[in-house]
């Protein structure tokens, strides 16, 4: 997929989007709605709707799954490099206690392997070039361990939010009229330690942390983890053993594309839904761009900010629409250079890196199990993407530059470059996970999870554990599955 390709699919979906909000109804249109019945109608079917979906069909029940694109996967989505080679647009990796992915994976098929962690990874401070070990991921550079100092009081203080309800955290109050960036500043003493902290922030979130407030990334940092173990800063940025561990084979959008396949017919594509209406007791129409489904139930598997978007009758709760428009998407964007062997390899180094200037400053090596081609990606996120240059020649050789101070000169040598820039994708509208800012959490985080009458909502930004990843997204659909199913029975 090159970046033209990908930059036209996002402008026709952007103008699809606005076409649709602006245009009336007509009854021409309305003759050539499909109409369709179940059970159980899932809006959205990326990781969490087609988890939710996978679950209710396995209970007998009828299921269709309405999705606005021409594609299954939401905000994972593989791009064809080579012959046989395909490198990952959106969500990739996989690690310990990421126990619900790594099922559903193992259920259709698709095997994982180690992310390339061998050798040395490279710190960029102060005009300075210096190595680091990749198995510890751990640099002994002074403003390097200052950054490391808060990582062990953020793990603390999230030990104190139950991922289940954060809002019940002794601290709630307190914590959610904090941000971030004010957690930053008390516990890292160095401006460079700052920055570093800053970097590894907006490649988690896609988002700065004066952005965020202190509840919402302790409640992130305690579901990084399981019921039997705790959540932890560190495994979030680690790669061997963290959330970097492993990466799938032929890419994370094969999983949701074997989980789609064995549903059938049951997923429809192309049907942005538009409106959901609760017409009885036991009964809610969705409706979507040429298609109506009558169903006893919904569950609503999409981005926070395009679930505030639907029109739904009788009108969602104040509290619960409030929410919905309070997690802002992420803004991280994934550049890709693309190289006909992993050259860094041959020097001993991981592929990654940390640098608090230029473009690209977090890499990782994102070449397939095979070894070839050699593909190295970087995050940028944040106050990062927001200074991108908007062409795809200038990213490219910004990208390239940065590259180059890592690597060494070969690195001008691409074959290609692509990106990732969801905040331009009309179906997803920013990436990797919505966050929030100050005082939300504490007084609407109870609206998250809660279904509104007889529709229930799914979704990553749903999850308890591993919220923002896709395993939470796969527990989220799985909880609401659960949820719609002893609905059902009473």
């Amino acid at each position: 997929m090159s970046h033209a390709l990908t930059r036209r699919r996002f402008v026709v979906g952007a103008a699809g989007l606005a076409a649709a909000a602006a245009l009336p109804r007509t009854a021409a249109a309305a003759r050539r709605r499909r109409r369709m019945s179940a059970d159980v109608c899932v809006v959205g079917a990326g990781f969490a709707g087609l988890a939710t979906a996978r679950e209710l069909v396995a209970a007998g029940r009828d299921v269709i799954v309405l999705e606005a694109r021409d594609r299954v996967g939401g905000r994972v989505h593989n791009a064809r490099v080579a012959p046989g080679v395909v490198t990952e647009l959106g969500a990739e990796y996989v690690g310990p206690t990421q126990d619900r992915i790594l099922a559903l994976a193992a259920a259709v098929g698709v095997d994982t392997f180690k992310t390339y962690n061998e050798g040395s990874s490279v710190l960029l401070l102060n005009g300075q070039r210096s190595l680091y070990p990749a198995a510890t991921g751990v640099s002994d550079d002074p403003d390097f361990q200052a950054a490391l100092a808060a990582l062990p009081v953020a793990d603390q203080m999230a030990a104190e939010v139950p991922v289940a309800a954060p809002w019940k955290a002794p601290r709630a109050e307190e914590w959610d009229k904090q941000t971030f960036a004010q957690f930053r500043d008390q516990n890292i003493a160095t401006a460079n330690g700052r920055a570093i902290f800053d970097q590894a922030v907006a490649g988690i979130w896609g988002a700065d942390p004066r952005e965020m407030a202190l509840l919402y990334a302790l409640f992130y940092i305690a579901g990084a983890g399981d019921p039997s173990t705790p959540g932890s800063l560190a495994r979030l940025i680690t790669t061997g053993g963290g959330a970097q561990d492993s990466r799938f084979v032929g890419g994370s959008q094969r999983v949701a594309i074997e989980v789609a396949r064995r549903l059938g017919r049951r997923v429809v594509l192309e049907a942005p839904v538009r409106r959901i209406e609760t017409t009885g007791k036991d009964a809610v129409t969705v409706t979507g761009d040429g298609v109506e489904v009558d169903a006893r139930r919904v569950v609503v598997a999409v981005p926070p900010v395009l679930a505030a978007r639907i029109d739904y009758a009788p009108a969602l709760p104040a509290a619960k629409g409030k929410l919905l428009g309070s997690i802002t998407p992420g803004n991280l964007i994934k550049l890709e250079a693309i190289y006909d062997r992993p050259f860094w390899r041959e020097q001993g180094l991981s592929g990654q890196g940390v640098s608090i200037t230029g473009t690209g400053t977090l890499p990782f090596d994102n070449s397939p199990p095979q070894g070839a081609p050699g593909i190295v990606f970087s995050f940028v996120g944040g106050d990062g993407s927001r200074a991108l240059p908007a062409g795809a020649a200038a990213r490219r050789a910004a990208f390239t530059d940065n590259l180059v101070a890592f690597f060494g000169e070969e690195a001008r040598n691409m074959t290609g470059f692509i990106q990732g820039d969801w905040s331009r994708e009309a179906w997803t509208r920013g990436c990797p996970v919505g966050h929030m800012g100050r005082n939300v959490m504490a007084t609407l985080g109870p609206q998250l999870r809660r279904p509104v009458g007889l529709i229930h909502f799914a979704g990553t930004e749903t999850a308890d554990y591993w919220f923002g990843y896709m395993d939470g997204a796969v527990r989220s659909g799985e909880r609401a599955a659960g949820e719609v199913r002893r609905s059902l029975r009473r």
